[in-house]
């Protein structure tokens, strides 16, 4: 019972913050968003390291994982970031609680079952900017965006011998973003020349796309394992349908105060963008009961991406690429007496090539991880808190230099399904 309330809440609570916004960033006005990891705070705390096999964590990154699993699995993880935004001249704070995924695995003998819900992109940005012509016109420029994209899933992972294993997702994207901008233009005297423009754009996404995934492991020795994956994710199209209008309004500090007349649709053409293709190999070694250390490489062909409205210039993209390096400890997993001795202690790190180049500049991402698997009393359960301290950007160049903590905590629930019982 009690664990079922706990489920019930986790399950409210993830519902609460799937409304927030996923980001903060400014880099989130391009392309669908801020991209977001495919991954649980296990995999997140060691840099995003995914090879290992898990009997009691669900692994959504690479579906062949979900044949490693004994238990049934429910796993929910949310995320609360502080970033530090700075240009060369300004610095500002912001904030952001977001869900990061909320899944169920099921074992059956050979064949491991996953689905659930994750965020794919999150879009939340309010930037202002001015500039002034050669006439001393200064026109000011509020922005602001939200939303994102989204994904349910649902795969399997099947054994095909005790050292191989494969598996195959299938994935719903599905989401809305929204944007708007407000333009002010005053005279040299500082004075509102007209009323204010404002520009709504909305984006509807839909769309289909496939994740493979291949593990294998080999025994070194009595103690020590091998642990080897790869998954690839092929190229898919996401279809976005593409609304604009164009009003007049009073404002008051960049916030509209009401709107003078009729608001104007403009016809804009829908978009399909392409969801690059992806491929991911993961090596590690491990004494599965004690310790392990892996690293993986990720090659994303994102150069034919694009953004949702065709009119958004200086910006373009090449081939992405990540490099992860993480493992965990454990101290004594069969220790009784001492708490301290049975908790999982992960740590990481990992540098990305995001793919996005603004101003002829390509943005980079780089992170520490720290993290903590904390089991509960009497069951396989744990909950699980990630640190994550990085920098993503850079001033030159115009642009953002992005310095964020990320403070992530899960859930891993485990139960029995489909156990026949021995006595009644």
């Amino acid at each position: 019972m009690i664990k079922k309330i706990i489920v019930s809440f986790s399950l409210l609570l993830s519902l609460v913050s799937f409304a927030q916004d996923g980001t903060s960033s400014p880099y989130s006005f391009y392309g669908i968003g801020d991209v977001r990891f495919k991954g649980t705070i296990e995999n997140t705390s060691m840099g995003g390291m995914s090879v290992i096999p898990d009997s009691i964590h669900m692994n959504i990154v690479n579906p062949a994982m979900y044949s490693s699993l004994k238990l049934t699995t429910y796993a929910v993880g949310g995320t609360f970031s502080v970033n530090k935004l700075k240009t060369d001249s300004q610095s500002e704070k912001a904030q952001r609680t977001a869900l990061d995924y909320l899944a169920i695995g099921i074992p059956l003998k050979k064949l491991g079952i996953g689905f659930g819900l994750i965020p794919y992109s999150s879009v939340g940005y309010n930037i202002k900017s001015s500039s002034t012509d050669l006439n001393l016109i200064r026109t000011d420029s509020y922005n602001k965006g939200d939303g994102g994209v989204n994904k349910v899933f649902l795969g399997f992972g099947y054994q095909i011998t005790k050292d191989l294993s494969i598996g195959a997702d299938a994935q719903y994207n599905f989401g809305q973003i929204k944007t708007q901008n407000i333009s002010i233009r005053y005279d040299s005297n500082g004075f509102p020349i007209q009323y204010a423009t404002v520009e709504l754009n909305k984006s509807t996404a839909s769309g289909v796309n496939f994740n493979t995934g291949l593990s294998y492991k080999t025994k070194i020795d009595n103690k020590l394992t091998l642990f080897s994956s790869a998954t690839y994710t092929p190229e898919s199209n996401l279809n976005l349908g593409n609304t604009r209008t164009i009003s007049l309004a009073q404002t008051i500090s960049g916030v509209v105060a009401g709107v003078v007349g009729d608001p104007v649709d403009i016809t804009v053409p829908s978009t399909k963008l392409k969801l690059p293709s992806k491929i991911t190999f993961g090596i590690g070694v491990c004494d599965v009961k004690k310790w392990s250390i892996g690293t993986e490489v990720t090659l994303q062909n994102s150069s034919n991406f694009g953004n949702r409205f065709s009119d958004i210039s200086n910006v373009s993209y090449q081939n992405a690429s990540k490099f992860t390096v993480g493992g965990y400890y454990i101290p004594n997993y069969k220790s009784f007496s001492k708490y301290f001795s049975r908790i999982v202690y992960r740590g990481g790190f990992r540098y990305e090539n995001t793919g996005l180049v603004i101003n002829n500049t390509p943005i980079k991402d780089g992170a520490l991880t720290l993290g903590l698997g904390m089991p509960l009393k009497g069951a396989f359960s744990n909950i699980n808190i990630g640190f994550e301290l990085g920098e993503r950007g850079t001033k030159s160049a115009g642009l953002v230099s992005e310095q964020y903590m990320n403070f992530n905590v899960s859930l891993s629930l485990n139960d029995r399904w489909f156990v026949k019982r021995k006595y009644d």
